[in-house]
């Protein structure tokens, strides 16, 4: 009760519209102006899968703002801390706001005109009726296009630009009020090529083996699931400092598939050799061929949910299999979780669940992580 009384206290416009208090609706007030927000709860009353409801004059506002609400709302203990760090958001957009509609003075144009001139205008990709977002491509040496984009203050050049690229690591760059586009560009280039051995290394897992996850990757993405066989697979992460080192590695999939690929890991390790490409460093030390996924679609293979029959659910694909070498059939953790919940015979001790396989009725288990029963 102290927790909703503080709420209501600090957000008196904000309040519950059914006895659970999954649903609240109102008003969140910011530099004298209302905005109507919504907000939907589970029924745990986790923030981590809440659902936030705005206006369209605020879904305007927070436009560029929704990665980091979205990551305040997962990591928020509660809807009033939540709430708090939305207000300190919506008054920073508001004031940016503010700032970017005082137009900016004649030399900026100028001084950004004659910047894309000498960097070469078939490297410009984007620019705004504003001229403050610009975007520009570059190769790198592998031929793969790249973006950055910048994001010019009306002070330009006198005051930095932001910059906002897809790379797996941070990217920094020098400036000076004597520097231009073609000396951030030149920047990015550098980047770019001390990155180019880890974009080697994923593209050709991509290119020669079935991932996952991400099914549709981006430059920045370091991890990759990738199958090994029917209904087993590797998750990797690796260093985009030092591709070609052993990364990260976690199987996924039925026991008696997945332990004897732990144990040669172990046992081969001696055997990784940097000079060679990640892809042929796994093939060596694990002592397999990775299977194509043109291979596999023409085969028995199916990583279908075996309670759902489906592929995908909420984003999510299959992470858990029988460990019947003659069932081996994948599971969605929440379709196996709700199957084994219902049944009868089924016992819980803290986080593991103990049941039957719906397909072979052989004993299963299952480990819940982040979910509280």
């Amino acid at each position: 009760m102290e927790a909703e009384a503080n709420l209501l206290r600090q957000f008196p416009l904000l309040l519950p519209q059914n006895r659970a208090r999954t649903v609240y609706e109102g008003f969140i007030s910011a530099q004298g102006r209302d905005f109507h927000i919504k907000i939907l709860l589970p029924g745990d009353l986790q923030l981590k899968n809440a659902r936030l409801l705005c206006s369209w004059q605020l879904r305007t506002i927070l436009s560029g703002y929704h990665q980091i609400i979205q990551q305040r709302m997962k990591h928020s203990p509660d809807l009033l801390s939540f709430m708090m760090e939305l207000k300190m958001v919506l008054e920073a957009a508001l004031k940016n706001k503010q700032e970017l509609s005082i137009p900016p003075p004649p030399q900026f144009y100028s001084s950004v005109i004659e910047d894309l001139g000498v960097l070469g205008w078939d490297k410009l990709v984007y620019v705004d009726s504003c001229f403050s977002t610009i975007k520009l491509k570059a190769e790198d040496a592998s031929g793969r296009e790249h973006l950055i984009t910048l994001k010019l203050k009306p002070k330009y050049p006198a005051e930095s630009p932001d910059a906002f690229v897809d790379f797996p690591v941070p990217f920094s760059f020098s400036w000076t009020p004597q520097s231009s586009l073609l000396s951030i560009h030149s920047q990015f280039l550098t980047a770019l090529e001390s990155l180019k051995v880890f974009w080697d290394v994923m593209d050709e897992i991509d290119e020669k083996t079935w991932v996952l996850e991400p099914e549709k990757p981006t430059r920045s993405a370091k991890a990759r699931r990738i199958v090994i066989g029917n209904n087993a697979s590797i998750n990797i992460d690796v260093d985009p400092r030092h591709p070609t080192m052993l990364p990260e590695c976690c199987f996924l999939g039925a026991d008696h598939v997945t332990k004897p690929l732990g144990i040669k890991l172990s046992r081969n390790i001696h055997l990784w050799d940097p000079e060679n490409t990640l892809l042929q460093n796994l093939k060596d030390v694990l002592e397999i061929d990775f299977p194509a996924r043109a291979v596999l679609e023409k085969s028995d293979f199916s990583m279908d949910c075996g309670i759902c029959y489906a592929y995908q659910l909420d984003g999510a694909i299959p992470d858990q299999m029988c460990d019947n070498p003659k069932c081996g059939q994948p599971f969605h953790q929440i379709c196996l979780y709700e199957w084994l919940r219902g049944l009868l015979t089924s016992r819980q001790s803290f986080n593991i669940i103990f049941g039957e396989c719906p397909y072979c009725s052989k004993p299963i288990t299952l480990k819940m992580y982040g979910r509280k029963s």
